[in-house]
């Protein structure tokens, strides 16, 4: 077994209301990740708990968050530069949801908030290149989305890994040693639900309401924590 120390970078926290149902994620992660042989390693970046060196570990997991990247927020400067300098150093780095937003701007891409308003539900993914670490491929992915802000431009030098229909840059790569994707591979449907059922004000009934029609669909969560765990060369 060949166990990898990944620090999960927190930039936010699941809503406490919902925490009942798997935690924050720490526990939403370990849950998909530690049976796979990664061992997550916490670094709220939220409360100033930075790493001091992008080498402490052995790759890096970027969590999502329920702000926005263009928040006025002292320490997101500090978190874009780590990131950079992460990527210079080419430590192993996945971003997931905000981590794929934060890392696009951190290398000059743009983010903004989507004209179509959120995207919530069950997603479908395209896959538009196959890398090493996506073992076993498949072309598409079903996963849940939570998220009204998007990539509107990629950073010049990143490779489109997923698309939508409503998220046209969905996921990147920069180089062999960085990836991103928009949806969430540890949020469960139950979870998922939960939160949609308390932003009927925020994300409109009907909206709601069709998100959560769509969350008995078999997703892909488990495949894509593979993909992870191979890119990060982690073996249960």
């Amino acid at each position: 077994m060949a166990t990898k120390r990944i620090g999960l970078l927190m930039m936010g926290h699941v809503d406490p209301k919902s925490q009942h149902l798997g935690g924050d994620y720490p526990e939403l992660f370990g849950s998909i990740l530690t049976p796979l042989g990664i061992e997550l390693v916490r670094y709220d970046l939220d409360a100033g708990r930075f790493p001091s060196d992008v080498t402490e570990c052995d790759g890096w997991l970027c969590s999502p968050s329920r702000m926005s990247t263009y928040d006025d927020v002292p320490w997101l400067g500090d978190a874009e530069s780590l990131l950079r300098s992460i990527v210079v150093e080419e430590v192993p780095y996945v971003g997931i949801c905000f981590g794929h937003q934060l890392l696009a701007q951190a290398l000059g891409g743009m983010v903004e908030r989507s004209p179509d308003g959120w995207g919530v539900g069950v997603r479908d993914y395209e896959v538009l290149s196959k890398e090493p670490w996506m073992t076993p491929f498949t072309g598409s992915l079903a996963l849940i989305g939570s998220h009204q802000d998007q990539v509107v431009r990629m950073p010049a030098d990143a490779v489109p890994l997923f698309r939508s229909d409503y998220c046209p840059n969905g996921g990147f790569a920069i180089g062999e040693r960085a990836w991103t994707i928009q949806v969430h591979p540890e949020f469960t449907p139950e979870l998922a639900d939960h939160l949609l059922a308390g932003r009927i004000g925020l994300i409109g009934a009907d909206r709601v309401a069709a998100a959560r029609a769509t969350l008995g669909r078999p997703l892909d969560r488990h495949l894509l924590a593979q993909w992870i765990a191979a890119f990060f060369g982690a073996t249960p």
